[in-house]
């Protein structure tokens, strides 16, 4: 399993579209981009790491209100046990009209060796 195909898992579920990395068509009026940010290996003693810590920005981009989405995305995430790490407003982009609200999070998934 990885924190990725979980999200997208998510997103579906909330029926919010989904693209990692850069939206590819069209753009809805409200959309999640996913960006990986970091993966490393912890709590690891005799160089034989335990877990595997994943870490993924997800990037709400809204023309209209934000936050009912937001609640609902920090919601579902609280429910999938998804470590929220950080939460932000970044702007309002004037050239697109969009809203970009991120939540940065994190999952560690136990190594089977």
């Amino acid at each position: 399993m990885s924190l990725l195909v979980e999200l997208n898992a998510l997103a579906d579920s909330l029926g919010i579209p989904l693209e990692t990395g850069v939206f590819t068509g069209p753009a809805p009026d409200e959309y999640l981009i996913l960006t990986p940010l970091v993966d490393f290996f912890a709590l690891h003693a005799d160089n034989r790491p335990q877990y595997d810590v994943q870490e993924v920005r997800i990037s709400l981009y809204a023309k209209g209100s934000y936050v009912e989405r937001r609640d609902q995305i920090v919601g579902a995430l609280l429910a999938a046990d998804i470590d929220i790490t950080d939460r932000r407003y970044i702007g309002h982009e004037d050239d697109t009209g969009y809203f970009h609200y991120a939540i940065d999070v994190a999952k560690s998934y136990e190594l089977e060796v």
